[in-house]
């Protein structure tokens, strides 16, 4: 491992510090391209979308938030609880708790989309290879549109979002925050985007919402390519660490994955909109904690879009998970289920579909481009 932390096996993952801009002056460097991205980047213009634009996509959609839940009850887990229906009372209210706390699932994502815009700039700042660097640009600059496209979703629904949940905050500060390349990859381009796929893929199989369902599938035209960044760092990367490399690399990622599994999505989370229901948090906390537990949490993780699947699935992928850690992740997923699988991820379907239509749009585009300067 070198003196500054990072663990770099291939000379396209060589990082400097962040305010070393003079090893950015190099000449050497300015020959040293590698080209390990080059399809990643190219492919960008296949899947372009301006989310400023109603052709890509329309956020004055309407959509009757006070008669249609966005996301079915089935994913609201509080009303399975016979309390707070009894609480609630009525139909529309009900509807109105689902979709407060859908927006709460919003606001996260829209936080996570934000975190990964700042991770990605910041390793532009530090990444040494010009291919690698140029990659990290051209993320940030997708990261940036789904953003803007979250908050315009947010804005067209609900108006504004809600805070970051402290938990989520405080893992994407220490992500972006760490001075460790393979600490920000493993945390944002693996897990975090990972879980983001598995997301975006529920939200699109299961939204009442045409206007969530179509900018899910956009986004995931982007995050997919992201997702493969992270892949490609372990490919280079995982088969060459030592025993104690390994062993580092490893606990930072069940670190990161413990992290989002007992508390993202946890009812503890939710104590704000519980008090703004009229619901006792400590009542709603603990009839939720005899609803989910390891049993319904290997459940749940049978379903090929369960959030947390696609997380373990991403680390047996990578080849992170070893004997050490192994017994953790198969107490909820068979591990060799995952292997079987092989590396095809959840949502890779719903994003093809989605680079089709975005291509479709630009080539005509760019078709009538060419006709009007013939023109001239």
């Amino acid at each position: 491992m070198a003196a500054d932390g990072n663990i770099t096996k291939d000379i396209i993952y060589d990082a400097v510090a962040p305010d070393d801009f003079e090893s950015m002056l190099e000449l050497d460097r300015y020959n040293a391209r590698s080209t390990a991205f080059d399809k990643i980047i190219s492919a960008t213009h296949d899947h372009f979308w301006d989310p400023l634009d109603a052709k890509y996509i329309d956020f004055s959609a309407p959509f009757d938030m006070e008669t249609t839940m966005i996301l079915p009850e089935k994913m609201i887990g509080a009303l399975q609880l016979d309390y707070v229906n009894e609480i609630l009372g009525t139909e529309a209210r009900r509807i109105a708790f689902a979709n407060a706390q859908t927006l709460r699932t919003f606001s996260s994502i829209l936080h996570g989309e934000q975190g990964a815009l700042n991770l990605s700039a910041s390793l532009c700042h530090v990444l040494k290879d010009q291919g690698a660097q140029e990659y990290a640009a051209n993320q940030t600059r997708e990261e940036a549109r789904h953003v803007t496209a979250f908050a315009r979703y947010i804005k067209a629904r609900w108006g504004r979002p809600v805070e970051c949940g402290p938990i989520l905050k405080d893992l994407l500060v220490e992500i972006i925050g760490a001075p460790e390349v393979y600490k920000k990859i493993i945390g944002m381009q693996m897990l975090v985007e990972g879980l983001a796929m598995g997301a975006f893929a529920t939200i699109f199989n299961e939204t009442n919402d045409p206007l969530a369902k179509k900018l899910t599938q956009l986004v995931m035209t982007d995050e997919a390519f992201h997702h493969k960044f992270g892949k490609i760092w372990a490919d280079r990367t995982i088969p060459h660490l030592t025993e104690a490399e390994h062993e580092v690399i490893e606990m930072w990622a069940a670190h990161c994955f413990q992290t989002l599994l007992f508390n993202l999505v946890a009812p503890t989370q939710n104590v704000g909109l519980y008090e703004e229901f009229g619901l006792d948090p400590n009542r709603v906390i603990e009839e939720m904690g005899k609803l989910v537990n390891d049993e319904t949490r290997r459940e749940e993780m049978k379903e090929a879009t369960n959030i947390f699947r696609v997380l373990v699935k991403t680390l047996v992928n990578a080849g992170i998970i070893t004997d050490r850690t192994k017994g953790f992740y198969a107490m909820y997923v068979d591990i060799d289920e995952l292997k079987a699988e092989g590396d095809k991820m959840v949502g890779d379907d719903i994003a093809e579909e989605g680079i089709k239509y975005l291509q479709e749009i630009n080539f005509k585009d760019r078709a009538l481009s060419k006709i009007l300067i013939a023109a001239e």
